[in-house]
């Protein structure tokens, strides 16, 4: 059942975008389609995926839907590729992440029952480590399988997320957020020894620290630094505007008038969040 505004149908859509594929692909289509691999999609499938969650941000609804359209078409490409190689298609990826979401949702499509999320994390990685047992893959660690190539600071929310689900975690936010408070003390006293390499660390296990605290008041520490980007963006170009029409830029100014323009940005904004 869908909810909200009518959908089209899925069915037609799907396939008439698998027949564009076939047709880029097949004798006489198109010379750059027909000449990728998986190899040289890899960097497109990064770019439309951080494409997405751009749109997201913007919250323009038809930006949105375009770039899952062509996030969408990374999946079909590979599948149609895969098929050439004899491995899989479109729909047995559609089948396998079915199966997975059946069988790792037991208290949605079984009798279990659970608590609330954090059980449901628990029961997941669970799940997980039950399906690589009977598939014969060696015992991975609790804290595996989190991409090495994701942002740095999603990384440390997925880990803690991971070592969280067996156990390995603070008892609540306000003991997170002292080990934050921890970690800045340890910060400060290595600023004063002047060894680059101990100041890098205290700051590593500071970020690490917060992207904790992130995770457990449920606000995702890379969206919210990226939101912080935004707002430092969008006042530090409003400084730029307003010394402009005084014929000056940033570094004709001094700190005191920037500082009161950047003031004068974040009350136009209405009461959102200081920087």
């Amino acid at each position: 059942m869908w909810y909200g505004a009518p959908m089209s149908e899925p069915t037609a859509a799907i396939a008439r975008l698998l027949s564009i594929m076939d047709k880029l692909r097949d004798p006489g289509g198109c010379p750059w389609d027909r000449e990728q691999t998986l190899r040289t999609l890899t960097p497109y499938l990064l770019e439309e995926a951080h494409e997405v969650i751009e749109a997201i941000e913007s919250g323009d609804a038809a930006h949105h839907r375009e770039e899952l359209g062509d996030l969408l078409f990374q999946v079909v490409f590979q599948s149609r590729i895969a098929r050439e190689e004899g491995k899989f298609d479109f729909a047995d990826v559609c089948e396998t992440i079915s199966d997975k979401l059946t069988r790792r949702h037991p208290h949605v499509f079984a009798d279990v029952t659970v608590s609330g999320s954090r059980e449901v994390v628990k029961n997941w990685e669970r799940i997980k480590a039950e399906e690589r047992k009977e598939k014969g893959q060696p015992e991975r660690s609790a804290i595996g399988g989190v991409p090495l190539a994701l942002p740095a600071l999603v990384r440390a929310e997925r880990l803690t997320e991971k070592a969280g689900a067996v156990g390995f975690d603070w008892p609540d936010a306000r003991a997170v957020l002292a080990k934050v408070r921890e970690e800045l003390a340890e910060l400060e006293a290595e600023l004063d020894s002047g060894t680059p390499a101990r100041v890098e660390a205290e700051l590593g296990d500071l970020l690490f620290a917060v992207a904790n605290l992130g995770r457990w008041v449920k606000v995702h520490p890379e969206e919210a630094l990226r939101g912080t980007l935004r707002r430092f963006e969008s006042r530090f170009q409003h400084i730029e505007a307003r010394l402009r029409e005084k014929g000056k830029s940033p570094r004709e100014s001094g700190l005191a008038e920037m500082d009161a323009l950047w003031n004068e940005a974040k009350a136009r904004e209405g009461g959102a969040p200081s920087g």
